[in-house]
């Protein structure tokens, strides 16, 4: 495997073999960054969509089913069946709104925080480990292309509202 810190940049980065190489980079990346938590994931009979939502409600406490939503870009039928599984074995709870009844407001019990930490542990000491290795400058181009490839509202969230994408709700 080639030693990717003393690669030469390719001032053609846009030719179509490069494309294609950032493409396989994405697949292969993704494929390890998950891999650990999928293994902690099945000891629990759950997949990828419960992990992401016990990792966005953990990021945002007191989440509304809306927002979360907005967040996954699932059909309300997928996060139903995934959320009514976490909120039934005590990953996660809901209260109703205070301003508005009809909302439903998520947060993470002791058990899904201690199941977030462990699934997202691992997972970060590999991207922390990736960005000691690159640098400070590559972690920020890393920060740019991500964000180019985002939607426009997303890539707004971001840049408006903070990491996590959502505004801190009061109380």
């Amino acid at each position: 495997m080639a030693d990717i810190s003393t690669r030469k940049v390719n001032p053609l980065f846009l030719r179509e073999e490069e494309l294609r190489q950032g493409i396989e980079l994405l697949f292969y990346a993704y494929r390890d960054f998950t891999a650990v938590a999928d293994q902690m994931l099945e000891q629990y009979n759950f997949g990828r969509a419960h992990h992401r939502v016990i990792y966005f409600v953990s990021r945002n406490p007191g989440i509304t089913v809306s927002d979360l939503l907005s967040i996954l870009k699932i059909t309300k039928q997928s996060l139903s069946r995934v959320l009514s599984q976490l909120v039934r074995e005590g990953f996660i709870e809901q209260r109703t709104g205070l301003q508005d009844r009809r909302q439903r407001l998520l947060t993470l019990t002791e058990k899904g925080e201690a199941l977030e930490r462990e699934l997202t542990e691992k997972q970060r000491a590999l991207i922390a480990a990736a960005y000691r290795e690159a640098g400070a400058e590559a972690v920020e181009g890393f920060r740019k292309v991500m964000l180019g490839m985002l939607g426009e509202e997303d890539r707004k969230r971001f840049a408006d509202e903070g990491p996590t994408g959502l505004r801190q709700r009061a109380g």
